[in-house]
């Protein structure tokens, strides 16, 4: 079964999958450059509103293939920055979905997600010491900013796999499903994402993400879209609203 990144999208939720199974959906360097064009495709849909990565069957991706990276670990070290980068910079919200290993690469992409949703028993870690493997200054701070520097030294440091609990608790996940739980969990959290303010997500996650220099230009946005008029009578005439405001393509 050839390894790739499949995706649908219903809805206002895109969907992409890792399909790996051989290699419990490891990242081969093919997989790793087809992820930004995809993604940028899917941040030009117009219908798109959230998106979620996972993995096909029962684990998210267990890192890179490494029998692809055999002579070029620092290219393929590049293109899984590039796709870090390109799903961190995704304008619209995104959630990890994951269930098995989410291990290496595979946990480089959840923390890039917005949100994280863990089925029990899921296990993650970061493990370039165990390859000798400088771990990306991006990925590094992205950590950190998940976790804490203690935690993520902890990680780096040892390689060690933690379960879905403590990284719960540690906060490299929001929430954590029984079996059976997660893409129902995930299907009903999705549509909530998709029912909101588009304008409101997409300035939280610019300000979350460090942009603080945008603060006129969300203003400027706020006053001519008319979000906020929506909310309000939506509010008060006890209906849903029906907010019109959408995620440019560029700016």
């Amino acid at each position: 079964m050839e390894p790739q990144l499949l995706h649908g999208v219903t809805g206002h939720v895109a969907t992409v999958v890792i399909r790996h199974p051989e290699k419990r959906n490891a990242m081969t360097a093919a997989m790793w450059g087809s992820l930004p064009p995809l993604l940028e495709t899917l941040a030009a849909d117009p219908d798109v509103r959230v998106l979620v990565l996972t993995g096909e069957g029962g684990t998210f991706c267990a890192g890179a293939d490494i029998s692809t990276l055999q002579g070029s670990a620092l290219e393929a070290q590049r293109l899984a920055v590039a796709a870090e980068e390109a799903l961190a910079a995704f304008p619209k919200p995104t959630l990890a979905a994951v269930r098995g290993h989410c291990v290496g690469g595979g946990a480089q992409l959840a923390a890039a997600c917005d949100l994280r949703f863990a089925e029990e028993g899921a296990l993650f870690g970061v493990t370039p010491a165990k390859l000798g493997i400088v771990y990306p200054a991006s990925a590094t701070r992205r950590l950190v900013s998940l976790v804490g520097p203690a935690t993520a030294k902890y990680l780096l440091f040892s390689g060690e796999l933690i379960d879905a609990g403590r990284a719960l608790r540690t906060g490299l996940v929001d929430e954590v499903l029984s079996g059976g739980e997660l893409d129902g969990r995930v299907a009903e959290f999705t549509r909530i994402l998709a029912s909101r303010s588009r304008l409101t997500q997409a300035a939280a996650k610019e300000f979350a993400d460090g942009r603080t220099d945008r603060d006129a230009y969300w203003g400027e946005r706020a006053a001519e879209s008319g979000d906020a008029a929506e909310g309000v009578a939506a509010f008060l005439e006890r209906r849903t609203p029906r907010f019109t405001w959408s995620v440019p393509t560029s700016g």
